[in-house]
């Protein structure tokens, strides 16, 4: 385990997955423990998809590859490239067997940085295929709630009117649920996550704030990089997972042409992509 301190916060992060798995602030843990009996992950990287594929699979080139839901790099060991007090660079690379289920050359950094009271995660892909890369990135933190998420608004900078994507299994359908509407405050109820996720395809705001209504405790995610945003829980589970996305499932009617698919990142060779999200724990 890898931990990085300041005057304000202490965080711990994983090697396998280069995943966050702590973040204290003030004696207070802010994020999930992931405990096996509930849900075991913390806060997964989402890479080289975000969500799933129909039938699991993709085609390029003439060629079809299987990717699970959210890829591989969530279960692969990274690399701890450098650490210092407040700052870790992660490294994940292609291999063999990578490229049996995705044929492109990479180097996956994930980079935390503590700024005071905040985390920037930033993801950075550098393309090393002969040729173009496809892929997406997102993250999946899980916020803990110990009151339970019915205490707890998604506070965004700006009005929205927000409609979730009806979902198929892992799929996404043209329908959609009316969640709010002209208001810049959704309240959290259980019985939006029997089913699954809040996706949202159509939304203007790239920060949302996970606040306790009665307490004032909160956590602010600025992701300037995601189109996409999502909220996930498991129903009665204590945490809340806000997730910026650069990428989107699969929808019902997908042809599996990973060229063609909604929302992929098209990165030339030698090419690199940075994006960074912010994490800021309130008190």
């Amino acid at each position: 385990m890898v931990t990085l301190t300041n005057q304000q916060l202490t965080v711990s992060i994983a090697k396998m997955g280069a995943e966050l798995k702590s973040v204290r602030m003030n004696g207070t843990e802010y994020l999930w423990e992931g405990r096996p009996e509930v849900w075991s992950s913390s806060a997964p990287l989402m890479f080289p998809i975000c969500g799933g594929l129909k039938n699991d699979t993709f085609t390029y080139l003439g060629k079809t590859y299987t990717l699970p839901k959210h890829g591989y790099a969530r279960k692969s060991l990274f690399t701890l490239e450098s650490q210092e007090d407040t700052r870790a660079v992660f490294l994940l690379t292609s291999n063999e067997e990578t490229r049996k289920c995705f044929p492109f050359d990479y180097e996956l950094r994930v980079i935390y940085t503590l700024d005071g009271n905040a985390i920037d995660v930033t993801y950075e892909v550098k393309n090393l295929t002969k040729g173009e890369m496809y892929f997406s990135i997102g993250s999946h933190e899980a916020y803990y709630t110990p009151e339970g998420i019915e205490d707890y608004d998604v506070v965004f900078p700006q009005n929205e009117t927000l409609n979730a994507c009806v979902l198929y299994g892992p799929l996404l359908s043209d329908q959609r649920t009316p969640i709010i509407k002209d208001t810049n405050v959704l309240p959290l109820y259980d019985k939006y996550f029997t089913i699954d996720a809040l996706v949202f395809k159509e939304i203007c705001s790239r920060s949302a704030t996970l606040r306790n209504r009665k307490t004032g405790r909160a956590v602010r995610v600025d992701f300037p990089y995601a189109d996409y945003f999502v909220l996930w829980h498991k129903p009665n589970a204590p945490y809340m997972c806000l997730e910026p996305w650069a990428g989107i499932p699969d929808s019902d009617t997908a042809d599996g042409d990973i060229t063609k698919k909604e929302g992929i990142l098209r990165l030339d060779e030698g090419k690199a992509y940075t994006g960074t999200h912010r994490i800021t724990f309130l008190a």
